[in-house]
């Protein structure tokens, strides 16, 4: 089991990447949370296993036609146990 902090930089602000990420992470059985930050990025706490993580990873740096990621910034961060959903936030 692994937890990451991201930051993820491009046009990921009113295309519905939030929801995009709340989807994929779901469809793997990862926890955390996704939110908006003021400064158009958009800051992602992923927790699961590394495989799922990647994959997680690889769909959201991909986007869709909406989407459009430029840059992710990824930082190993402390596991939080009993952590069991992936939510967003509000900034």
């Amino acid at each position: 089991m692994k937890r990451y902090h991201i930051i993820v930089e491009g046009r990921v602000q009113g295309v519905g990447f939030r929801y995009f990420c709340i989807t994929h992470a779901k469809n793997r059985n990862l926890t955390g949370s996704v939110k908006n930050l003021l400064n158009g990025m958009v800051e992602i706490y992923v927790q699961g296993e590394e495989e799922k993580i990647d994959d997680f990873l690889a769909a959201i740096q991909k986007g869709n036609f909406l989407i459009n990621v430029t840059n992710m910034s990824i930082k190993r961060s402390d596991i939080i146990p009993k952590e069991k959903e992936f939510s967003y936030l509000i900034s």
